[in-house]
């Protein structure tokens, strides 16, 4: 496609793609050429797209399907299934077209490419719209999820109810979470009624690549749970993968003040933090400085 398309037509075509991306669409990955280094045949500011799987997958070309055109494929591909997310990536390539990504590894010379990553906004799945459900859908709208309520309870699956989802469905939780297309953006959130609907949500969701799922409830329900589903043939790999009992400890009571348990969570999840107090580590990072020689 790189070949019928003149760089105007790839600038508008990236261009049109990240906006259907953001929306919803197929994730892109851009690269943009920043420095050229000492490599030849390279030009500042070109651009190569990958769309994630998609049959056309690819729009323009940094080197016309050269190596650093793999080189290009290969990191996008790392961004899609990255977990964590990385939304920004530096590549430097070198002569050898040899890539890394700090800059202390990087050598005179070496290319400098930006990879960036556009998808949807993080997507929140929340099997359950009782008081945990609810509680957990109005705090995760301040923190930017688009929000979709599952349950198979018409009186909960009300949009009057939950009027801050993008979607409230009604139906079997099996079959609502099969007709989804989960992915590594979508984080799920057990909090159903009893543990027959978060066993039956939880076995149409754990194998499919989801960034989070997490179900409530003790750890003897849990655990009787995730044993049923081992029993059944899911890989323990995949069940080691739920978080349960769900979020991180702050004592919470109140339904909401177990929502913000469980967001915390997810955030740190998503974005790779510890949940250690930052007054602890910069009351580390203080003692450590003021205990460092001078001079």
């Amino acid at each position: 496609m790189a070949d019928e398309l003149t760089r105007a037509e790839v600038l508008q075509t990236i261009t049109d793609d990240v906006e259907r991306a953001l929306g919803g669409g197929i994730p892109i990955a851009v690269a943009t050429v920043m420095d050229v280094g000492e490599q030849v045949g390279l030009e500042v500011g070109t651009k190569m797209m990958i769309r994630r799987d998609a049959v056309d997958s690819e729009v323009g070309s940094i080197d016309g399907g050269g190596p650093v055109d793999v080189q290009v494929r290969e990191g996008a591909q790392s961004l899609f299934e990255t977990f964590p997310r990385v939304a920004l990536q530096i590549l430097y390539i070198g002569q050898e077209h040899n890539v890394v990504t700090r800059r202390s590894q990087a050598k005179p010379g070496d290319a400098r490419l930006m990879l960036e990553l556009f998808e949807a906004p993080p997507q929140l799945v929340i099997a359950g719209g009782g008081h945990v459900g609810l509680a957990v859908a109005t705090i995760a709208e301040i923190v930017g999820f688009d929000i979709t309520i599952v349950d198979d309870r018409q009186e909960f699956a009300n949009p009057e109810r939950f009027p801050m989802a993008k979607s409230v469905i009604w139906g079997d939780f099996g079959e609502v979470f099969d007709a989804m297309d989960l992915g590594a953006s979508h984080s799920i959130v057990l909090v159903s009624r009893g543990h027959q609907q978060d066993t039956i949500s939880l076995r149409h969701t754990v194998s499919r690549g989801v960034g989070y799922v997490g179900m409530i409830g003790s750890q003897r329900r849990t655990g009787t749970v995730l044993q049923m589903l081992i029993d059944e043939g899911i890989p323990e790999a995949d069940i080691a993968k739920v978080h349960t009992p769900i979020g991180l400890d702050i004592n919470a009571e109140t339904p909401e003040e177990i929502a913000l348990s469980i967001l915390a969570e997810i955030v740190l999840v998503r974005k790779g933090g510890t949940g250690v107090k930052l007054s602890t580590i910069k009351g580390a990072n203080a003692r450590r400085n003021s205990s460092a020689p001078v001079g």
